[in-house]
């Protein structure tokens, strides 16, 4: 467990924040607390959080303008727990710049894991390291080199890219949206079928089943996901 990380929970709900505070208190969290997005703002600004647990449905606004307004002064993962759990409100959170988004009702058990998932990916070592490994498969981030039980594949640039992009934000649902823009340019925004025609492609080259993918998963409506175990 990843203990003594401070969580700025941004709640309205009193019911639902006595949860979340109790529950992460036991986890060993050190919890904030503020219920407007004016005071969550003032509170991230002089406290600094390590993480932020943010609802959408706020008195004093939408918590979804709130999220780019975070990202001026903190790259701290905000999760998103709201019962908003509509397919275009995860996308626009996540294109705003939140880090996961979890659908209420949840059960503790599911919080504190995407919490200490985001906290691992929230360290700069792990994205420096030279080599990634997972499963039969080895990255060489530096030799441009992917290897399958030691066989060295063959990865077009954009099939490298595309794979880059996910790994760096393993764990984390990336929207169709960033994809296109990151990997082919604004003007592809319109042409999802150059995502899935790529990753159809990596998934042949690194899935034991492509077809059941274990590492390059679908996030039906909103993009992809990128899973190993850590």
């Amino acid at each position: 467990m990843i203990n003594a990380a401070s969580i700025l929970i941004v709640e309205d709900d009193p019911q639902i924040l006595r949860f979340l505070r109790a529950s992460l208190e036991a986890e060993g969290y050190r919890v904030l607390a503020e219920s407007t997005a004016a005071a969550a703002l003032a509170e991230a600004q002089s406290r600094q959080p390590d993480l932020f647990l943010l609802d959408l449905g706020l008195p004093d606004g939408d918590g979804l303008d709130l999220i780019p307004r975070l990202r001026v002064f903190t790259r701290a993962p905000i999760l998103i727990v709201s019962a908003r759990g509509q397919e275009r409100d995860r996308i626009e959170a996540l294109d705003r710049g939140a880090d996961d988004f979890i659908a209420k009702p949840f059960s503790a058990p599911e919080l504190h894991a995407r919490i200490r998932a985001a906290l691992r990916r929230a360290h700069p070592q792990e994205s420096a390291a030279p080599l990634l490994r997972f499963g039969p498969i080895e990255i060489d981030w530096a030799a441009r080199i992917v290897r399958r039980s030691g066989q060295q594949l063959h990865l077009t640039p954009t099939e490298f890219k595309l794979l880059r992009i996910l790994a760096e934000h393993r764990g984390k649902v990336v929207t169709q949206r960033f994809l296109l823009n990151e990997v082919w340019g604004p003007q592809s925004l319109e042409q999802p079928q150059y995502l899935r025609v790529y990753m159809g492609q990596l998934r042949r080259k690194l899935e034991t089943d492509p077809a059941r993918p274990s590492y390059l998963r679908t996030e039906t409506g909103v993009g992809y996901r990128f899973v190993i175990d850590e």
